[in-house]
């Protein structure tokens, strides 16, 4: 695929392609976790007012605490940074101010349409029950939804509820999301520490959201490989990966032929190839985490570009934006930047997305139709 060149972001100018502002573009985002979006001075403010010891004297040194305990290489250690935004968020209140921020936050970005996921069971350590806490997420969604429409911008946010795969409550937490679907929630996630703690061990879980009809996006093939993909796929029955970006390791014999490049796919790869199960891929993250570790350690050598040169249906997302530092815009400028890429192709990314999301087929075509709408306008 020829690219012409393109314009260099940078971090004292705004985020272009071809000319075009990336953050007025209409995006998407599936894969987005709440106790990961919360901005660092409400984190700052929250935990002050609750007593509870801070790494940092201000709100930007905070912001820096997160991003420099998340870039860790490790998954796991990774995961230890959100002990501190869960703490704040135990309240009803608190939850509800926090998910209105996130919309809003990803308004001002340019997303019209994005899932939020999170386990209420990390929530509800006090006096909130989790059908309280899933209500009081809901309302800030909706606040947030209402917030910014008075501001010029539409946008949809639905819930994705996830149990930790450590944990022995996703049954609870499955019967949750089938009790709220007509209540903002949209699908089910398995998150937390993946080694180890395969899809598998959640049958009862799985098998009930199976037998309802109700869709599943697993976390697989970040901090584990092909068996944990595997068992996404057949215990789990999952229509997304979340992340997935070590499907990678199921291609072998990569060559490259001039502008061509030659790939043995492995039955795992094709099939998730070819029957067009949306990756949900995070660079800064998948760099952050070492799911990449085994290409390099640089975004020019995630094998995202290999990965959507081969048909996969790639998605680009930010993971946790407060850990990572980012937003959908800086992520999908990192991808410009480092593989060349021109609005065709983020428009793509998004086409890719808006296909995969948690909707009635109408609503997907809607969404389609206004990402197509605003790629022709730009």
């Amino acid at each position: 695929m020829s690219r012409p060149q393109r314009n260099r972001s940078t971090a004292r100018r705004e985020a272009t392609v071809e000319g075009v502002p990336i953050r007025s573009l209409p995006k998407v985002s599936l894969h987005d976790h709440l106790d990961g979006g919360v901005r660092a001075s409400t984190v700052f403010e929250l935990a002050g007012a609750a007593g509870i010891a801070l790494p940092a004297d201000t709100s930007r040194a905070l912001g820096e605490w997160f991003a420099e305990q998340s870039a860790s290489g490790s998954l796991v250690d990774y995961l230890k940074s959100f002990d501190l935004t869960i703490a704040v968020m135990q309240t009803a209140e608190n939850l509800s101010r926090i998910a209105r921020e996130f919309v809003e936050d990803l308004a001002n970005d340019g997303v019209i349409y994005a899932e939020v996921r999170w386990a209420p069971e990390q929530h509800a350590t006090g006096d909130l029950t989790l059908e309280d806490a899933v209500q009081a997420v809901q309302e800030g969604i909706e606040e947030g939804e209402d917030i910014a429409a008075e501001n010029g911008h539409s946008i949809r946010v639905g819930q994705i509820l996830s149990a930790m795969r450590q944990g022995s409550r996703s049954l609870e937490i499955a019967q949750l999301a089938v009790d709220f679907r007509e209540e903002g929630v949209v699908g089910f996630d398995l998150a937390g520490p993946e080694d180890g703690f395969p899809p598998s061990d959640h049958a009862d879980a799985l098998d009930l959201l199976a037998r309802e009809f109700l869709p599943v996006t697993l976390h697989a093939g970040e901090a584990a490989g092909l068996d944990s993909i595997r068992s996404a796929l057949l215990d789990g029955r999952a229509l997304r990966l979340g992340h997935g970006v070590r499907i990678a390791e199921d291609l072998e014999e990569v060559q490259a032929e001039g502008d061509e490049v030659r790939v043995r796919f492995g039955d795992i790869a094709r099939w998730v190839r070819d029957r067009e199960v949306a990756l949900e891929l995070a660079p800064s993250s998948n760099l952050d985490t070492g799911a990449i570790a085994r290409w390099g350690t640089s975004l020019e050598d995630h094998p995202f570009d290999l990965l959507y040169q081969l048909g996969f249906a790639v998605t680009v997302n930010t993971d946790n934006r407060l850990m990572s530092r980012t937003t959908l815009t800086r992520e999908l400028a990192r991808l410009v930047d480092a593989f060349e890429y021109g609005l065709d192709d983020l428009e793509t990314f998004q086409l890719n997305a808006a296909a995969a999301a948690f909707l009635p087929i109408e609503q997907r075509e809607e969404l389609i139709d206004l990402i197509s709408e605003g790629f022709e306008q730009a």
